[in-house]
């Protein structure tokens, strides 16, 4: 499930986005995509590749990894984000809700760490808006 007012578009410092043709209020459920798990061996071949940028890490110990479809890969980090992300290991799919309102037009961003606290480095030169 992909909310219709959803889009990508190419951003100039960013590459793609995800962003909105209608707002949307906070705490709205804008997306559930499945997921592809990846196994550890997987994911050590994964990461040597262009898709290491679009994987997430998977499970309790985080010993797997995802290729999420839907927009999930598409979204851009933000330590600030205004949305957030969950994964739902039992049924392999990721869950996209957001933090606050939104306005239309607005790109939609989730923070890569994991968490919408962590403030930790990535591993890329984040890119101001």
């Amino acid at each position: 499930m992909i909310k219709p007012y959803l889009y990508i578009q190419k951003t100039k410092e960013k590459g793609r986005g995800v962003f909105t043709k209608e707002p949307i209020p906070a705490g709205t459920l804008i997306e559930v995509s499945p997921v592809l798990v990846l196994s550890n061996s997987d994911t050590g071949i994964v990461d040597k590749t262009k898709l290491h940028n679009y994987i997430f890490l998977w499970g309790v110990r985080e010993t797997r990894s995802c290729i999420a479809l839907g927009f999930c890969s598409i979204y851009n980090h933000a330590y600030e984000p205004n949305c957030e992300y969950e994964m739902d290991f039992d049924a392999e799919t990721m869950a996209i809700k957001t933090r606050r309102d939104i306005r239309k037009g607005e790109e939609l961003s989730i923070n890569y760490n994991g968490d919408v606290e962590d403030k930790s480095e990535v591993w890329f030169d984040v890119k101001k808006k």
